[in-house]
C-alpha cells in the first residue's frame, strides 16, 4: 500500500503512533487491530459519515452496557415486546477472542486486563469489562517478565499470562523500549511480544490508525484492498500538510473544525464558528508551526436525539460508537454508544467534555 502511493510514505513514518521498532513482528493470526470503535454522525441531509476511527484503546463499551442494564430495570418486559437485540454477549465475545490471539494452545489461555490503575478515568470501564470476563484486572506491578515469559504474581506464586487486553498506550507498556519515565508499564513486556511469548489486543502501533491524518486515506485503503467504494463516507477533510489545503484553512478558520492528528476526548480541537478571535489566532500560529499534526473539516451539524436537561425534554446533539471484535470471526454489537452532547447547541459529545450517553437499539426485524 505504502509502495504503491496509496498513503505517503512520510505520513505513516512521521505519525506520532508509528513504531519503527515493531515492523515486521508477528502478531496471532495477522491481526492488529482486536478491538474497534468508529465514530459515526448523520448530517443535516441525513446522510451517514464516519467521523473518526478508533483502533488503539476505543473504550465507553462498559457503558453501553450499562445503560442497557438501566434501562431493562426500568422497564423489564419492554425489549422483549419490540423486539430489541441483547448487546449482553459482548464480554463474552470479548474474552473468546483474547482466548483465541493466545501464543499457547490451550482450553483456557491465561487473560488479563492491564489498567493504569484506579486515577485513570475509563478505571469503572477496566474493572467492569474485567469483572464480566472473569479475568484478573491488574497494574503494571502485579507483572513481571523472566525470560522473555510474563508472569502475574498472586499470593500462591507467579503464574503465566496469556494474553494481555491493555488499556495502556504504546509510550507506557515498557519503560525499556518506551518512555523511560513510565512506571505504568512492565520492564521487559516488549522482548516477550517479540518472542511471541505473549499477546496483546490491540496491537503494538495500531495507534497510527487513529491518526486523523491517516484517516483522509481511509477511502483509498478500502478502493485499494477492496476494489471498491466505501459504504460510509469520511466527512470532507483539508489537510494542512498541503500547500493548497493549508492556504484553503487559513483562509477559513472561523468556519471550520479543526482538529490535532493525535489528541482526542474532545482536546486539541477549534469550533471554529464559536471561537473567539485569539482562539483562531491561536490555531493559526499552530498551524503554521506543525502543519502535519493539523486537519480541518466542515461543521456537520449532528443529527439531534430527544433529552431530558433540567427538568424539560429537548433536543441535543449525538453521535454513534459502534463496536466491532475481530477474533476467529468478525463481530458488531447489535447496538453501540450514542453520546451525547448534553450542553445546549454544542457539537461535542465527549464525555471528557461532559457528555452523556443513551442506550441504542437495534431491532430484530
Amino acid at each position: 500500500m505504502i509502495k504503491d502511493g496509496v498513503v505517503p510514505r512520510e505520513l505513516v513514518e512521521s505519525a506520532s503512533h508509528f513504531r519503527p521498532e515493531f515492523m515486521g513482528v508477528k502478531v496471532p493470526h495477522g491481526i492488529y487491530i482486536h478491538i474497534c470503535g468508529s465514530d459515526l454522525v448523520r448530517g443535516h441531509d441525513g446522510t451517514y459519515y464516519v467521523l473518526e476511527d478508533n483502533g488503539r484503546c476505543p473504550s465507553g463499551a462498559s457503558y453501553l452496557l450499562e445503560n442497557r442494564n438501566a434501562l431493562k430495570r426500568a422497564f423489564p418486559g419492554l425489549f422483549d415486546t419490540l423486539g430489541v437485540r441483547s448487546v449482553d454477549s459482548y464480554p463474552r465475545d470479548l474474552l473468546d477472542m483474547l482466548h483465541y490471539i493466545s501464543p499457547r494452545p490451550s482450553d483456557d489461555p491465561v487473560c488479563v486486563l492491564l489498567t493504569p490503575g484506579c486515577h485513570n478515568s475509563a478505571y469503572f470501564e477496566h474493572c467492569y469489562l474485567a469483572r464480566e470476563m472473569g479475568i484478573e484486572i491488574v497494574e503494571g506491578r502485579d507483572l513481571v517478565v523472566v525470560d522473555n515469559v510474563v508472569y502475574m504474581r498472586t499470593t500462591t506464586g507467579l503464574v503465566r499470562v496469556d494474553v494481555i487486553y491493555r488499556r495502556i498506550d504504546d509510550d507506557f507498556l515498557d519503560p525499556t523500549v518506551f518512555r523511560k519515565d513510565s512506571v505504568l508499564g512492565v520492564p521487559g513486556l516488549m522482548n516477550a511480544y517479540r518472542a511471541g511469548n505473549v499477546a496483546l489486543a490491540n496491537a503494538v502501533g495500531t495507534g497510527v490508525a487513529d491518526d486523523k491524518v491517516i484517516y483522509y486515506f481511509v477511502p483509498k485503503i478500502i478502493e485499494y484492498y477492496l476494489g471498491q467504494e466505501p459504504i460510509l463516507p469520511n466527512v470532507p477533510t483539508y489537510l494542512a500538510s498541503e500547500e493548497d489545503d493549508k492556504k484553503y484553512i487559513l483562509e477559513h478558520l472561523p468556519e471550520l473544525v479543526v482538529k490535532a492528528a493525535n489528541e482526542s476526548g474532545g482536546y486539541g480541537m477549534l469550533m471554529g464558528p464559536s471561537a473567539s478571535k485569539a482562539e483562531i489566532e491561536k490555531f493559526r500560529e499552530l498551524i503554521i508551526a506543525d502543519p502535519r499534526n493539523y486537519i480541518a473539516q466542515p461543521v456537520v451539524s449532528l443529527s439531534r436525539s430527544p433529552t431530558w436537561c433540567d427538568g424539560t425534554m429537548e433536543g441535543r446533539h449525538i453521535d454513534l460508537r459502534p463496536y466491532i471484535i475481530y477474533g476467529r470471526d468478525i463481530k458488531i454489537v447489535p447496538g453501540g454508544l450514542t453520546r451525547v452532547a448534553l450542553t445546549k447547541d454544542s457539537l461535542v459529545v465527549n464525555s471528557s467534555q461532559g457528555g452523556g450517553s443513551k442506550d441504542t437499539w437495534v431491532l430484530r426485524h
